[in-house]
């Protein structure tokens, strides 16, 4: 049974998988529609999942957003899958799957058709989405999302939804994010290995804000940090629509090695001192103290030294400063509305370092909250982890085409179009 297939709202066995692939780990989860009774009518409410299968393993050989280790990342992807359909007690079929900002490019672009007086219906709107297709994308390109960010009809501009309406010429702005047809067929065909379809792709920063953003803010303007393991993302909302998505190679990782070189011990031991003494509030009493730090190639754990830990910090706070300093930068030079600035919304795993709130809005002069996955039950600890918020916007995502309330539906059918791509790689390859 393919768990996407469009069935009743009221069927609660609907299941719904996401998986994650990022630069430090592979996360796979499977969640059902959480239908409960809405009111004395007797009809259900669908508005929330609730996770029943969760996976997690280290993500190996894949880089940035290049596999460069087939094996391997089939089989980070293989145990993380076994071990949510293990707790689940369910086998999945179909999975939605992001993919990694650094490997996209977004732009927006315009295009016009004539009405010749008849009302807008969808056949106008596909025409439109089918123009931009074919004059935007270059042939080793693919494209992810087209997003309507607004109509004009005639001379009224800032439609949100024409249809119905009568005019003479209709056109779009339209934000489209694509990425290499190369990358996409090394990825379908790693999946595809795992014995698995694909639902659809999401880039991951779009996931991130599915799962993190109200509706304000998606409305008035907000642009969402996503620190992951090796890279950060700025992905700027605007409208209720992804405006523009900007890739910075730099994430918690690098912390991680600048630890392991500064106080020459092993990445492992410096990934834990991360965890548990990591912080960006400096104080006069670390000063006085000291924390053990185990040598490099030293087997046996007896042979450790003693650091002040206020070089720690120190090591974490220049590296995780450069990284707003970049972002910084990209702020003031991306051409895109200052408005979506004004608020930001930090999440991903790095966000989680005791002062970075504080440190952010220090150094951007920005209002900063931190982002945490919403709509979702089940497993509390770990779906409103800042950490899970690609996963939680990737089941969201597959919610919204579910119920049809997914902003680019109207795109094209991306299950067939991913089956066809699929096939085509199983075929050739």
């Amino acid at each position: 049974m393919n768990p996407f297939k469009k069935k009743s709202l009221n069927e609660a066995s609907e299941l719904f998988a996401a998986l994650d692939i990022g630069s430090s780990k592979v996360c796979c989860a499977i969640a059902k529609i959480n239908d409960r009774p809405k009111g004395d009518s007797g009809t259900y409410d669908s508005g929330q999942m609730r996770v029943i299968g969760i996976g997690q393993q280290i993500s190996k050989g894949i880089k940035g957003a290049s596999i460069i280790d087939l094996e391997a990342l089939e089989d980070s992807i293989l145990n993380a899958v076994h071990s949510a359909e293990k707790m689940a007690n369910h086998t999945i079929s179909g999975i939605y799957v992001n993919l990694s900002a650094g490997c996209v490019v977004s732009h927006n672009l315009r295009a016009e058709i004539q009405l010749s007086s008849h009302a807008v219906d969808e056949t106008h709107l596909r025409r439109l989405l089918n123009l931009s297709r074919d004059t935007s994308i270059p042939a080793d390109r693919q494209i992810i999302h087209v997003l309507p960010l607004s109509y004009t009809l005639d001379d009224v501009r800032g439609i949100r939804d024409p249809r119905g309406m009568y005019g003479n010429k209709l056109s779009v702005m339209l934000h489209v994010v694509s990425a290499p047809i190369g990358i996409m067929k090394n990825l379908i065909s790693c999946i595809g290995r795992c014995h698995l379809d694909i639902a659809g792709f999401v880039v991951a920063p779009y996931a991130s804000g599915l799962s993190t953003l109200v509706e304000d803010e998606l409305e008035l303007g907000v642009t969402l940090i996503d620190m992951g393991g090796g890279t950060t993302t700025m992905a700027s909302f605007a409208g209720e629509n992804l405006i523009n998505v900007i890739n910075i190679p730099v994430g918690g990782a690098h912390i991680t090695h600048d630890i392991a070189r500064g106080l020459a011990t092993p990445l492992a031991q410096a990934e834990r001192l991360k965890t548990l003494y990591g912080t960006l509030i400096t104080s006069s009493s670390d000063d006085g103290e000291n924390i053990l730090v185990s040598q490099m190639g030293e087997i046996h754990s007896a042979h450790t030294h003693q650091v002040p830990k206020k070089v720690l910090t120190h090591i974490i706070k220049s590296r995780v400063e450069e990284v707003f300093e970049l972002i910084s930068y990209h702020m003031k030079n991306s051409g895109v509305d200052p408005l979506v600035y004004q608020r930001i919304v930090i999440t991903g795993g790095g966000s989680q370092l005791p002062g970075l709130l504080e440190l952010a809005t220090n150094i951007l002069e920005k209002q900063v909250r931190l982002g945490q996955p919403t709509g979702l039950s089940g497993f509390s600890d770990i779906v409103t982890n800042p950490m899970f918020s690609t996963c939680a916007g990737l089941l969201q995502y597959g919610l919204q085409d579910y119920t049809g309330n997914q902003a680019s539906r109207l795109s094209g059918n991306r299950l067939q179009l991913w089956h066809r791509l699929s096939n085509w790689v199983r075929e050739n390859f």
